[in-house]
């Protein structure tokens, strides 16, 4: 017979909103953001931000709830914003209509058309956008739309600093680029460098490379970039470029580095169990799935096996215990209480999930079950308004990037 896990009733944290949910919660599965170890996060980065001497880029698709990206980016004292889709990027220039707004990645030259084609309210990309290019021949299309909306474009250059996702990765093509920029100045503006560096630390094999090796050679590539546009293409290197590197495991460190001005952040500051990492160890989890027990029907049971079913359970006692919960198979982990697993024989399900534990478990129907996101961009968006909780209670509701 296999040994129960050490399954338990919730710890003192999950007890407290376990209450105020079922008191005044929608029972339903919604997303919870803890605004005290948000608040925790925030510090963390940025006691790293002010020690760099940086700046720091907030990553919107990570935090895709405008009221959470205006209290992070009040607390944090930025206004610097990374967009990765352009319904979303719309969104933010009427949104935050002084932000400063960088593309996270490079998108189809026909959605940087119909960016332009919604965009309403004073936002001027003129002066408060960066479109992200990756490649001359991208340069290019983007080129022909300026020219056809009568308009100057501010252009970022992606750099590929060892993530091979894209982007430069020789000189000889951003020199290309560099110089299409500057024979167009009435519609080109070169606005910096993007070198995303995730990789970092997000443990790669030891085979590979330590942190400090990796970040080395990110450095070197990085700086190599830079000393050839500004030695090379000096008339294009203007005080108040956006030079912009990192990522939430990598962004510690960076603060020991003089060429970036700037560091971009999202994940980090809500931790899903992706970014487990020892290097954002200092980093609190702030985001919660809560999901109430629709049914207990005690030991497993398995559809076409009915008696014999009672052998998973003598067996193992960690399926003594069977609940069904609202909703379910979402990119997230169980949390609380401790000693719950999903059921792999029975199978997944997105409306209603089985989970076991033993008995030692002790969960009623409307309790609630607590899970982490795995990721934070896509799961954020599945459960409508965010609840925002501080010392165990709701205290706001946000709503969600649509």
């Amino acid at each position: 017979m296999r040994p129960a896990d050490r399954g338990a009733p919730y710890s003192e944290y999950f007890a407290r909103l376990n209450r105020e949910l079922k008191a005044f919660g929608p029972m339903r599965p919604v997303m919870l953001i803890d605004l005290d170890r948000l608040d925790h996060n925030i510090d963390v980065v940025m006691q790293s931000v002010r020690r760099a001497g940086k700046a720091l880029r907030l990553v919107e698709k990570s935090l895709p709830s405008p009221q959470l990206l205006n209290y992070i980016a009040k607390r944090a004292g930025t206004r610097r914003l990374m967009s990765f889709h352009q319904p979303f990027l719309n969104h933010d220039a009427e949104r935050f209509p002084d932000a400063d707004l960088l593309l996270g990645k490079p998108l189809p030259v026909r959605s940087a058309q119909l960016f332009y084609e919604n965009h309403r309210g004073p936002f001027d990309p003129t002066t408060l956008l960066q479109w992200l290019i990756d490649t001359p021949e991208r340069l290019q299309q983007y080129l022909a739309l300026a020219r056809a909306l009568n308009t100057r474009m501010r252009i970022n250059i992606e750099l590929d600093v060892g993530l091979h996702r894209g982007g430069v990765a020789d000189q000889a093509t951003l020199g290309r680029m560099l110089t299409l920029i500057g024979a167009n100045p009435q519609h080109l503006e070169f606005a910096g460098f993007m070198g995303y560096d995730p990789f970092v630390g997000m443990g790669v094999p030891g085979i590979l490379g330590s942190p400090i090796e990796l970040f080395a050679k990110v450095m070197t590539l990085y700086d190599g970039f830079v000393n050839y546009a500004r030695t090379q293409h000096a008339a294009l290197w203007k005080p108040g470029l956006t030079l912009n590197t990192a990522g939430s495991p990598s962004y510690r460190m960076h603060e020991n580095e003089r060429t970036s001005s700037e560091v971009s952040v999202g994940s980090a500051l809500l931790k899903p169990t992706h970014y487990d990492l020892p290097s954002l160890v200092d980093h609190q989890p702030a985001a919660f799935i809560a999901t109430p027990v629709i049914k207990s029907t005690g030991a497993v049971k398995i559809p076409a096996l009915d008696g014999k079913s009672a052998l998973f359970s003598w067996w193992d006692p960690n399926q003594r215990e069977t609940y069904f919960i609202y909703g379910g198979n979402w990119m997230a982990e169980l949390e609380s209480p401790s000693g719950l697993r999903f059921n792999g024989l029975y199978g997944r399900s997105s409306n209603q999930e089985m989970v076991n534990g033993s008995s030692a478990v002790g969960l009623g129907v409307d309790d609630q079950v607590f899970l982490r996101p795995t990721q934070s961009e896509s799961v954020l968006l599945q459960f409508g308004d965010l609840l925002a909780v501080r010392d165990g209670r709701i205290v706001e509701t946000w709503p969600v990037y649509s």
